[in-house]
């Protein structure tokens, strides 16, 4: 249901013919970089975070960790992750395929400036074994972010 969910705001950009789904896992950055033959950085992954009791995703590069201080700077709060259990309550998508396109629409998206060094980017769509290859500016686009934000470590 969600990569069905995914692909179907994907095509209202035109953007559906850009999906790749896999007869493996691509759950985890490595396993979706092994599976796409790219760097784990291309890998945009999308983490979820509770800030004042409403759910946001940070967009980041796949080879990038949260910076605790960056985020309280930028947020207000401490970086507090969803729960695994209750991912897909939250955003729409189950953990392993959570992505910013067909999500609950509560949800703010944001872009961290990680992702600007790549030409191209590969977010999930919705299930543990599927990605979109997108340039930035159609994941910009194509995830209705609100701003780019500068919340890795570097």
């Amino acid at each position: 249901m969600s990569f069905e969910k995914a692909k179907r705001h994907l095509e209202l950009l035109q953007l559906d013919d850009r999906v790749i789904e896999f007869n493996i896992s691509t759950a985890t950055v490595r396993e979706a970089a092994i599976a796409l033959g790219c760097s784990d950085g291309e890998i945009a992954k999308s983490l979820a975070f509770i800030v004042n009791d409403k759910a946001i995703l940070v967009i980041a590069a796949g080879n990038q960790k949260i910076d605790n201080s960056k985020f309280k700077t930028e947020f207000n709060t401490k970086a507090k992750m969803v729960p695994f259990e209750e991912v897909e309550d939250y955003i729409g998508h189950k953990a392993g395929g959570v992505c910013p396109f067909g999500i609950k629409e509560e949800v703010v998206v944001y872009l961290d400036d990680s992702l600007k060094k790549y030409q191209i980017v590969y977010p999930a769509c919705g299930s543990h074994n599927s990605a979109v290859k997108l340039t930035i500016s159609e994941l910009e686009k194509a995830s209705n972010y609100v701003k780019w934000v500068d919340v890795c470590k570097n």
